[in-house]
């Protein structure tokens, strides 16, 4: 009697635990919110911002050392060259000296709209090694850099309706010239450019907030971004436009270029910290899970607008 007990109580419990299991599709769905490795993302971020870069300052070996390490990512991502082997060469001159640049830009196909370009940008260059000290950079923006590969990621498995460049400028902190030439020069219409996405320090915020800029020039925008869900101790926030009495960043990183060209903007940055422009911006000095939710939350973005036809 007492095995058939045991019996029967091994059952009841058998059926309890597997009604409470995940069922396929629901697995599925739970293991689609890792959009990307945040593990990679962290190696990423670690490594362009390391004392091996030198800061990346354009034109340097530490900038040839970084282009090749996104070119060799973007490849092994299966993200292929938007321009021959990945690089878009420029030369400018600022502050009385002639540098030479390179963009990285890689391209995603579009799956329903491969003629209509959304950029998705982040510039790879920071300041460099000055008074003997480096500047790495880890905010500035290895931070952008590094969430390009995330987005990588995402494609391979969620290819995009509209194409996607993915672009790495070079030279922002020496007047955006990178961006500027690659709007200047566009390799395709520029009417076929539908949206620029920027990122540029991403990784960090005492109060974890991140700001979208740009919703106050396009009523699509404001909408989706008003009506993004935020995750827990996370704030997507609209502003730093000219309209609202804060610091205007309209113009204050490589979304200007487009923005100039009225092609609509999302940049999303956070608020300065104390280890902007200073030889303290670090890997260490990072928030790991405010980068994280960071990514995940422009990834979203993008993935409400690629549905929009703009």
């Amino acid at each position: 009697m007492k095995h058939l007990l045991w019996l029967t109580l091994f059952a009841v419990l058998s059926l309890t635990l597997g009604s409470c299991a995940p069922k396929p599709d629901q697995q599925t769905a739970i293991q689609e919110r890792y959009l990307f490795s945040p593990d990679s993302l962290l190696v990423h971020i670690k490594t362009l911002s390391s004392d091996a870069f030198e800061g990346r300052r354009t034109g340097t070996p530490g900038a040839e050392k970084a282009k090749n390490y996104i070119i060799e990512k973007f490849s092994r991502l299966q993200v292929l060259p938007f321009v021959p082997d990945y690089q878009q060469p420029f030369s400018f001159t600022a502050r009385d000296k002639t540098y030479n640049g390179v963009n990285v830009l890689g391209l995603i196909k579009g799956t329903q709209h491969p003629d209509d370009y959304i950029v998705i940008s982040a510039h790879y260059d920071h300041e460099g090694i000055k008074n003997n000290q480096i500047y790495n950079g880890a905010d500035d923006d290895a931070s952008g850099t590094a969430a390009l590969f995330a987005f990588a990621e995402y494609f391979e498995k969620h290819p995009p309706e509209h194409s996607v460049i993915l672009a790495a400028f070079d030279a922002e902190e020496l007047g955006l010239a990178g961006s500027h030439h690659f709007v200047d020069n566009s390799i395709v219409p520029l009417t076929n450019i539908k949206l620029n996405i920027n990122m540029d320090m991403i990784s960090r915020s005492d109060n974890n907030e991140l700001y979208a800029v740009g919703t106050a020039y396009n009523d699509t925008l404001k909408e989706v971004i008003s009506q993004y869900k935020n995750p827990e101790n996370f704030a997507l926030l609209m502003g730093h436009d000219g309209k609202d009495g804060l610091q205007n960043w309209t113009m204050s990183s490589d979304h200007a270029p487009f923005h100039k060209k009225d092609i609509p903007f999302l940049y999303f940055g956070v608020a300065d910290h104390k280890d902007y422009h200073k030889p303290t911006d670090d890997f260490e000095n990072i928030h790991p899970e405010f980068y994280n939710k960071a990514v995940k939350t422009v990834i979203s973005i993008f993935s409400t607008l690629d549905g929009i036809r703009f």
